[in-house]
C-alpha cells in the first residue's frame, strides 16, 4: 500500500513538474487540481491516519524539528540549519514506531534511516549541501506523515525553480522557500493543504 502511495505521489510530482515551468506563473497554474487530488487521496488512504497519543507524540516532535530546521534555512543561517540538522537526527533516531502495524514499522525504519542520513549531511556541511539533503529529507517527512498522519494543518508548497522543482512541508500557507532563502524568498506555491 505505501508502495503505491508512493507511485502515485511520484507520478503527481512529475505531472506537478511538467505544468510548473517557472515561478513568475506560478499563480497561473491551477490545473493541478487533478494531481494534487491524486496525492491528497494517498495521504488520506483509510485508517493510515488514525493516530494515538504516543504516535502523535512522535510525529509532533520530527515535524517540530523539521519545521525549525527549515526556517534556519530560510534565514540563511548556516550556523542554526547545523545545529537544528543535529537535533533532527536524534529526534528521527528516537522515533518510536512500535505502536504502528508490522508493515507500517517496516516503511517508517526505512524512512528514518534514510531522512537520520540527510540530516546528518545537514549538520556537517555549508547551506548550498544542506540545501540538497533537505529536499530529499523533506520527502522524507512528507511520507512519515502519510503514516503517522498528523493533528496539525500542513501545507505542501513546491518551487519549481530549484533542482528542476523541489517541496517541502510548512505550518504556514505563506511561502517562504528555504531552498533560495532571501534570493528568492516567494518562490513557489501551495501545492496542497495536509488536514
Amino acid at each position: 500500500m505505501i508502495t503505491m502511495k508512493k507511485t502515485i505521489g511520484t507520478i503527481a510530482l512529475a505531472t506537478t513538474l511538467i505544468f510548473n515551468v517557472s515561478c513568475k506563473d506560478v499563480n497561473k497554474e491551477e490545473s493541478m487540481t487533478e494531481s494534487s487530488d491524486m496525492q491528497q487521496e494517498a495521504m488520506n488512504d483509510g485508517g493510515d491516519m488514525a493516530m494515538n497519543d504516543n504516535q502523535t507524540a512522535n510525529a509532533k516532535i520530527v515535524l517540530n524539528d523539521y519545521f525549525n530546521l527549515k526556517d534556519a534555512l530560510v534565514g540563511d543561517d548556516n550556523a542554526k540549519a547545523k545545529e537544528l540538522g543535529a537535533t533532527l537526527m536524534n529526534s528521527l533516531k528516537s522515533f518510536d514506531a512500535s505502536s504502528y502495524s508490522d508493515s507500517q514499522q517496516t516503511e517508517l525504519k526505512d524512512i528514518m534511516v534514510d531522512a537520520v542520513e540527510h540530516a546528518e549531511h545537514i549538520s556537517e556541511s555549508p547551506i548550498e549541501h544542506q540545501r540538497e539533503h533537505f529536499k530529499i529529507l523533506s520527502k522524507d517527512v512528507t511520507d512519515m506523515v502519510a503514516i503517522t498522519g498528523t493533528d496539525m494543518k500542513l501545507y505542501e508548497q513546491f518551487c519549481p525553480m530549484y533542482d528542476g522543482g523541489s517541496a517541502w512541508l510548512s505550518m504556514n500557507e505563506e511561502v517562504r522557500n528555504p531552498y533560495y532563502g532571501s534570493s528568492m524568498l516567494k518562490c513557489g506555491k501551495v501545492q496542497r493543504e495536509i488536514n
